[in-house]
């Protein structure tokens, strides 16, 4: 959890579009958007190895301390787009914060441990929304599944939360269900049946 912002010097884009977004990227630069608190959206560039590591030191939601032309502004990553295949940062949309104001923000879930012998454990979500101030981000909220046995579920409204974060889901919403693990002829039978729903070849070709 982050108790301070990241520090990152940025410049204004006064060039805008896909070509220039092209020409930001091959300079070694994120194209960014910083909107929020009823100001003008304004458009930056973000050094983009920099901007990369304040990523995977804090998570998604991290908050940066941004220079902008000597200026500081603090702001919250909402959205970052990354390549699908070549897996750089595309874009980056950034929301206008102030100290000591409270964020609504999606954080991932992670789970930990082993059930107990026999079990399948299923995750059924990946991410809670939550509510926290905006440097008391969570990185990720864990749940420890160490022992448990077949028959139990963990909700939302089960999650250890940090001190100060309030949860915005549905406290309902199920996150694991640690269940029996189905016996090799179990197994075996649904494949039989899954085999026998499949048409032979030869009725395909007909």
């Amino acid at each position: 959890m982050a108790t301070q912002a990241s520090k990152l010097a940025v410049t204004v884009r006064t060039e805008k579009g896909k070509g220039a977004a092209r020409r930001a990227r091959r300079e070694g630069k994120v194209p960014a958007v910083l909107y929020g608190h009823g100001t003008d959206p304004q458009h930056l560039s973000l050094p983009a190895l920099e901007f990369a590591a304040i990523l995977r030191a804090n998570g998604v939601n991290a908050v940066v301390d941004l220079d902008i032309d000597g200026s500081s502004q603090l702001a919250l990553t909402k959205q970052v787009d990354v390549h699908p295949i070549r897996n750089y940062i595309e874009h980056a949309d950034l929301l206008v914060i102030r100290r000591g104001e409270k964020v609504t923000v999606e954080v991932y879930v992670v789970v930990e441990g082993e059930a107990a012998p026999g079990t399948l454990v299923t995750q059924d979500a990946s991410t809670v929304e939550i509510e926290a101030d905006a440097l008391s981000i969570p990185e990720q909220i864990t749940v420890d599944v160490e022992g448990v046995e077949a028959g139990n579920a963990v909700h939302a409204s089960d999650l250890a939360l940090p001190e100060g974060v309030t949860l915005i889901s549905d406290p309902d919403t199920l996150i694991v269900a640690i269940n029996a693990a189905p016996s090799s002829s179990e197994l075996e039978e649904e494949a039989e049946e899954a085999s026998a729903e499949t048409p032979g070849t030869d009725e395909a070709a007909e």
